[in-house]
């Protein structure tokens, strides 16, 4: 049976002409994954709003779904306010819940959209209204409550070249959640939050440092012993990224995704793959990169395997 994967990208996002944000990489990604033809493309389910509220407080919920926020805070968010992106954004969070839920049951799910990392409690930024991976997070730890079999450890592995401050600002003080960002130090956010494991990269870090730095945090992790992983799969450290100040290439990329995932597919725990950013230029070449995590997904957790074989 093919894995199922949860798009957003049939709701439209209506964007001012030149707006720098490639919303359009989100179709090029699940026509390339539609061509190949190894995964279930499914549109993403809306959050329910209680869900979101685990997370964000109710006042910038309800301001942000009326569109009543200042416009001092959608400069922050990045985005026009409109009805396309309430229901956008609903899509996002949503499909990172029905990741978890795919995972929980048959150990891994992803998602072509959220990795929405810079939102905060209270606020969004850069680009991030809700923290999806945060409120996945929080809806498992809701669960547990109820069900004591669910899981209680989760780790959040966030590879972003940016670093994931509005992650690391909501489980500042929750042991239950390790935040691990690895990124560049020079770059976006400008102010930097303190995740439980946080590894900055000087600008201009290629394929060979940026896999040992990543291969040092596998036994920090396995210390931390989760059993759950999600994973901010952001591909904006690509050489060609505008954004990005890094020096990856794609085959890097898919060393870092095959190391990460064969470490938790070695643990057996449940993992979740989201999107998080890419701004190269062609887009294509975004595209074609978020497409090779998910490629490599298939590879590592498609096929049943002895750990043995699955070892680091």
């Amino acid at each position: 049976m093919k894995p199922t994967l949860f798009y957003t990208d049939h709701l439209v996002l209506p964007l001012p002409p030149g707006h720098r944000f490639p919303i359009e990489k989100y179709r090029l990604l699940r026509e390339i994954l539609e061509t190949e033809g190894k995964f279930r493309l499914q549109p993403a389910p809306l959050a329910d709003v209680q869900t979101i509220k685990l997370v964000h407080a109710a006042r910038y919920v309800d301001a942000f779904l009326e569109g009543l926020l200042s416009d001092s805070a959608m400069r922050r968010i990045g985005f026009p306010w409109s009805e396309g992106l309430v229901t956008r954004t609903l899509a996002s969070v949503g499909s990172t819940l029905a990741a978890t839920r795919q995972a929980l049951a048959t150990g891994w799910g992803g998602t072509l959209a959220g990795g929405t990392h810079h939102a905060f409690a209270a606020e969004g930024s850069g680009y991030c209204v809700f923290n999806d991976i945060a409120i996945a997070a929080r809806w498992l730890m809701q669960a547990r409550n109820t069900n004591g079999k669910w899981p209680s450890r989760v780790a959040v592995i966030d590879l972003d070249v940016h670093q994931g401050d509005g992650t690391a600002d909501i489980f500042r003080d929750d042991p239950s959640v390790l935040t691990v960002s690895m990124h560049c130090k020079a770059n976006f956010p400008l102010r930097k939050q303190k995740s439980s494991i946080d590894v900055e990269l000087d600008a201009g870090v290629g394929d060979a440092e940026y896999l040992r730095a990543l291969e040092s945090l596998f036994p920090l992790l396995a210390e931390f012993r989760p059993d759950f992983v999600f994973y901010q799969a952001g591909v904006d450290g690509l050489a060609s990224d505008r954004l990005g100040r890094l020096r990856l290439s794609h085959a890097g990329l898919i060393e870092r995704d095959r190391l990460v995932m064969r470490t938790v597919r070695h643990m057996d725990v449940p993992f979740v793959i989201t999107l998080g950013g890419g701004y190269s230029d062609p887009i294509l070449l975004t595209a074609e990169a978020h497409a090779n995590s998910f490629r490599v997904a298939a590879e590592v957790f498609g096929a049943r395997r002895k750990k043995e074989d699955l070892a680091v």
